[in-house]
């Protein structure tokens, strides 16, 4: 929101709540304008907020690669989008600016516990409260539109699964680090910081996933073609992990329904249980190292 704008809202008599979702309409068929949407959020009501400017790095990072992805695009066309992709950005988008619009000087209260979660970060920045906000607004999505998650082919709802544990995992490096990394622990916060660029590492699926929507081969074909550090930090950090990372989550973010989606250290986000064979570990050097030197802390 720019000073002009935060002005011309600020006499309108409108909510915040009800201003976010005109800014939100405004450019739901529009990718492009999606982002620069995102990117004005972290200028803050009056266009200046040099705090907040660098937590916009892994936000827009990660938008950008569902635009690469055509995630984002409208749903009439040749080539349409998807929309629950389209419905969880819809939510981090709305939930950000309405937020912008409370601090700015709009009337509430809040429509939602998440918009709460993004003021708390606009009135202190800090690592731990962007991800408790971001996180917030994605899970709530996640859980708000399993309808939606239902309808995508196997592959895609795979990946939905990779997208949460990943984005869980980064948190917890920052909030919790002795649950991801264990005795490596001390590394957790610089890992972390959705302020550098490390982050993107943690949230890139680019080297696996070609730039289209939908995904045309099946979940085994992907997996064949991760290597290197994507296949270490999934089967060598993260799924020894799983169970304790979504409890933890489920308390951090006060959000009890995302236990629903893991089952005894299987993903069951719009995924059977019983096909939980894809979440194994494979047989490797690498894989078998990082269970071995850094292993999962025990409960308690």
């Amino acid at each position: 929101m720019t000073h002009s704008s935060s002005r011309a809202v600020g006499g309108s008599g409108m909510s915040a709540a009800a201003w976010a979702e005109r800014q939100i309409a405004s450019v739901r068929d529009d990718p492009a304008g999606r982002l620069a949407l995102m990117r004005r959020c972290y200028h803050g009501p009056f266009g200046k907020a040099p705090r907040h400017l660098p937590f916009r790095r892994a936000a827009l990072s990660f938008m950008r690669w569902q635009l690469r992805r055509g995630l984002l695009r409208p749903l009439s066309g040749d080539r349409p989008g998807s929309p629950w992709w389209r419905a969880v950005n819809e939510r981090i988008l709305r939930d950000g600016c309405e937020a912008v619009a409370l601090s700015g000087g709009l009337p509430g209260p809040a429509s939602a516990r998440t918009v709460d979660c993004w003021t708390a970060f606009v009135g202190r920045p800090n690592a731990r409260a962007w991800y408790r906000a971001h996180n917030g607004s994605v899970v709530a999505a996640y859980l708000e539109h399993r309808d939606l998650a239902d309808a995508e082919n196997e592959a895609e709802r795979f990946f939905m699964n990779v997208v949460l544990c990943r984005v869980l995992y980064t948190h917890a490096l920052v909030a919790a680090p002795r649950i991801p990394l264990g005795w490596l622990r001390p590394l957790g916060p610089f890992l972390g910081d959705p302020r550098l660029g490390m982050i993107g590492v943690f949230l890139q699926l680019s080297r696996i996933l070609p730039d289209e929507y939908p995904l045309t081969a099946g979940v085994r074909s992907y997996l064949g073609d991760e290597r290197g550090f994507g296949r270490l930090l999934d089967y060598g950090m993260i799924a020894p992990r799983l169970q304790q990372l979504y409890e933890w989550s489920a308390h951090e973010l006060e959000a009890p329904d995302l236990l629903d989606c893991v089952r005894d250290g299987a993903l069951t986000y719009a995924w059977p249980f019983e096909e939980r064979g894809v979440w194994q570990p494979p047989q490797s050097f690498p894989v078998r190292m990082a269970h071995r030197l850094v292993p999962p802390e025990r409960h308690g």
